[in-house]
């Protein structure tokens, strides 16, 4: 495998951060928002084995995609983007392989009386705010 210099694995971060920022910083911050409300439209997800299947595929192609072009570990952004890769493969994974286990994890931290909700509300703030950090890498913060 050829070496990437410096300056590429700096424009690929710069690059994947643009595009990851926004999205993690909008869609986790929605959920965590809506985590109450979400437990609803999960009984529609897991009556038609087709969502998880289709979901599980995209998510494992989406986390392979990064993990081929960023994996980087030197940075707090490029490690951001190389964790969120491989958690986006694994997930992708358990949802083609095992849908029922993210199934029943999700309904049951979205239920409205569990305490798990405030930690479905704190890891996805928390992740609202990676995905914040990575926008302003992306598009805000000077090359150095």
């Amino acid at each position: 495998m050829p070496t990437v210099s410096t300056a590429e694995r700096a424009r690929r971060t710069h690059a994947f951060a643009r595009v990851l920022g926004p999205f993690i910083a909008v869609v986790t911050s929605i959920v965590a928002i809506r985590a109450a409300s979400i437990g609803e439209q999960l009984s529609s997800f897991s009556t038609d084995p087709m969502w998880p299947w289709v979901l599980g595929a995209l998510l494992f192609g989406g986390g392979l995609f990064i993990i081929a072009f960023h994996q980087f570990w030197r940075g707090l952004a490029a490690v951001i983007i190389s964790l969120f890769g491989w958690f986006l493969l694994l997930r992708g994974f358990v949802l083609l392989a095992a849908p029922q286990l993210i199934i029943n994890g999700a309904e049951s931290a979205t239920e409205t009386s569990s305490a798990a909700l405030m930690v479905v509300r704190a890891g996805f703030g928390l992740l609202a705010l990676c995905g914040a950090y990575l926008t302003y890498v992306g598009w805000l913060k000077k090359s150095d």
